[in-house]
């Protein structure tokens, strides 16, 4: 079975002097995901301190997320840092260079 993998793009969200973690973000963008009709994945980033990261698969989407966090969040800063991968890990970056494994 030979499927068409999607590809995301990553943005990370990170906020000077702002919390992101334990304020229910992840969960706030993916219900605008869910309202607005567009597939989104959100974490957590374990490998970066007080990040959240997101992905989708148009940048359209990503202007809708950003647009809302610039009104909900101060201080927010919001940077592509990957493109068209599939099958992300958000919360570990590394995770993501195929290079890394063998099967």
């Amino acid at each position: 079975m030979n499927h068409d993998l999607l590809h995301w793009d990553i943005h990370e969200i990170t906020a000077e002097g702002t919390a992101l973690h334990g304020v229910m973000l992840r969960g706030r963008i993916r219900k605008l995901g869910l309202e607005r009709g567009f597939n989104v994945l959100c974490e957590n980033a374990g490998d970066t301190e007080n990040c959240v990261r997101f992905a989708v698969l148009a940048a359209h989407d990503a202007e809708i997320v950003t647009d809302y966090l610039t009104s909900v969040v101060p201080n927010v800063q919001v940077r592509v840092i990957a493109q068209a991968v599939a099958n992300p890990v958000l919360s570990k970056l590394k995770v993501n260079r195929t290079e890394r494994y063998t099967l």
